[in-house]
C-alpha cells in the first residue's frame, strides 16, 4: 500500500446524488441489479436518518485513526467519508471531536468499517454514522495509511467519488460513471412501485397483480375449499 493522500477527486452530479438519496438504499440496490451493497453488520447509530454523497475514502490500520484526521482536509460540502481497515477492527476509532471537524467541513456523514464511540453526543450533534460496532476502546495515531484511494469497505468496493447512499436499510455504493444511469432507473422504479402500492392499498392481491397463479399451479400448489379442523386428528389433505 502506498502512503498517499490525494487532494482532488471527481464527483458525480449533485442532481444525480440527490435523486439516489431520495430513492433510498433498497431501491438503488435493485436498480443496479442488486450490486454495491455493503455487509449488513454496518448499522446506523441513529434510526430514521438517510444520506447520500460523494465518497472520500480513507484506508487505516486497526486501532489507528490517523488517516481520518488527514481525510478531513479533503472533505467538501456534501461528501461522505468512507473508512476501511486493513484488517478487522471494532475499536472506537471515531468520536465526537472528529465528528465536529467533519461537520465543520460540510460532511454529510461517515461510513466506518470499525467502531465508533460518543454515540449520545453524536446523536445530539445530528451527525450520521454507520459503523461496524460501538466501542469505548480508543485509538492511536502511529501508522500511516492512505486517503482517496480505492478501498473495500464492508465487502463493497468504493472508489473516491463514488456515490454513497445510506439509510436504515444499510449502505449501497453507486460507481460514479454510472450515477446518472442508476439515478434514472431508481426514479423509474420508485414511480412503478408507487402505482403498485396504490393497487395493494385498494385491496388487489399480490398473487393477481403479479400474475402469480399460473406459476404457482405449475409448481404444484393446489387450493382447497374444504374446511379442516386440525385439532380433530384429520389427515393432511
Amino acid at each position: 500500500m502506498r502512503n498517499v493522500a490525494y487532494r482532488n477527486i471527481l464527483r458525480a452530479e449533485a442532481r444525480d446524488i440527490e435523486t439516489l438519496g431520495k430513492s433510498g438504499v433498497a431501491t438503488v440496490h435493485e436498480a443496479q441489479r442488486r450490486t454495491g451493497l455493503m455487509k449488513p453488520y454496518l448499522r446506523p447509530i441513529q434510526s430514521g436518518t438517510a444520506i447520500a454523497g460523494s465518497a472520500v475514502t480513507a484506508l487505516m490500520h486497526p486501532g489507528d485513526n490517523w488517516m481520518i484526521h488527514v481525510a478531513v482536509e479533503m472533505i467538501q460540502p456534501g461528501d461522505v467519508l468512507v473508512v476501511a481497515l486493513t484488517s478487522d477492527c471494532t475499536d472506537g476509532v471515531f468520536g465526537d471531536l472528529l465528528a465536529t471537524s467533519l461537520k465543520a467541513r460540510g460532511a454529510r456523514g461517515l461510513i466506518l468499517d470499525a467502531g465508533c464511540r460518543d454515540v449520545s453526543t453524536l446523536n445530539a450533534m445530528g451527525f450520521p454514522v454507520w459503523s461496524r460496532a460501538v466501542s469505548a476502546q480508543g485509538a492511536v495515531k502511529e501508522t500511516v495509511g492512505a486517503v482517496n484511494v480505492p478501498v473495500v469497505c464492508a465487502g463493497a468496493q468504493v472508489r473516491p467519488g463514488d456515490v454513497i447512499v445510506a439509510d436504515d436499510d444499510g449502505v449501497v455504493v453507486v460507481a460514479r460513471p454510472h450515477a446518472a444511469e442508476i439515478a434514472l432507473k431508481a426514479a423509474e422504479r420508485e414511480a412503478l412501485e408507487a402505482g403498485k402500492r396504490d393497487k395493494l392499498a385498494s385491496g388487489v392481491l399480490g398473487v393477481d397483480m403479479y400474475n402469480m397463479r399460473p406459476g404457482l399451479a405449475d409448481k404444484g400448489l393446489v387450493y382447497l375449499d374444504t374446511t379442516v379442523d386440525w385439532y380433530s386428528g384429520a389427515d393432511e389433505a
